[in-house]
This record gives C-alpha cells, sequence and structure tokens, in this order.
C-alpha cells in the first residue's frame, strides 16, 4: 500500500498479508492488517478494524480468517484463531478464539452465536 493512501486513509495493509480475491473495503479508514494474517475470498472489512497479532503466550500469532466474512467497524481480531466460513463479526467486536462456519460474533468478550447463512445479504462485491 502506497505511503499517500497511509496518510490520507490511516490503512496500514501489508503486502505481506495474504489475501484473498473479493476483499472489499466499504469504509478504507483507520484499518490495520497485520503482516502474517491471512483473509478467504469475499471478506468485507470496515472502518476501524484491526486484525493483530498476539505477541506472547499460546495463541501467539496472527489470525486466519475463511471466506465470506463481514467484518463490522470497529472489531478486533487477534491472536493464532481461525474464523470459519459465513460467519458475521458484530461492530464494536472483540474476538480472540476460534469461530466455527455458520455464526454471528458480538461484543467484548465475544459471544458466538450459530446461524445458517450469517453473511446472507451482508457480503458486497462477491466474485
Amino acid at each position: 500500500m502506497g505511503r499517500f493512501t497511509q496518510f490520507i486513509y490511516k490503512c496500514e495493509i501489508s503486502p505481506e498479508a495474504k489475501i484473498d480475491g473479493g476483499l472489499y473495503i466499504g469504509h478504507p479508514y483507520c484499518i490495520t492488517i497485520n503482516p502474517n494474517a491471512k483473509i478467504g475470498r469475499n471478506c468485507n472489512i470496515h472502518k476501524g478494524v484491526t486484525i493483530g497479532q498476539e505477541n506472547r503466550g499460546k495463541r501467539k500469532g496472527a489470525p486466519i480468517i475463511g471466506n465470506e466474512v463481514w467484518i463490522g467497524v470497529n472489531s478486533t481480531i487477534v491472536s493464532s484463531i481461525t474464523i470459519g466460513d459465513d460467519v458475521l463479526i458484530a461492530p464494536n467486536s472483540y474476538v480472540n478464539q476460534d469461530i466455527p462456519s455458520h455464526s454471528v460474533v458480538f461484543g467484548n468478550p465475544c459471544q458466538i452465536r450459530s446461524s445458517q447463512n450469517a453473511t446472507e445479504g451482508y457480503i458486497n462485491r462477491k466474485i
């Protein structure tokens, strides 16, 4: 990502991060994606999101995020965790544990609710 984009939009998206096709950034402001993060296809990320790394302990590392995941405003996802496919992470959520596919996640600490087609109608610009 160029310096101009970092300066204007305050986004830190490392070119080393593994990001599959179909990434949609709704409002590109204040987003941080760790270089070791992995993001699947057709994911939506909104402003204020941090996808970060835990630097110590049993969860040391960065997240792996599945396909068709919608990440709401000001959410934080940290640690060596796996987010399944078809997961909706509600705004202002703090996620530091594995999330199964077909789930809605909300709160701090995060709560998980099973939901078939959790992201139906939410994912923008699928490829």
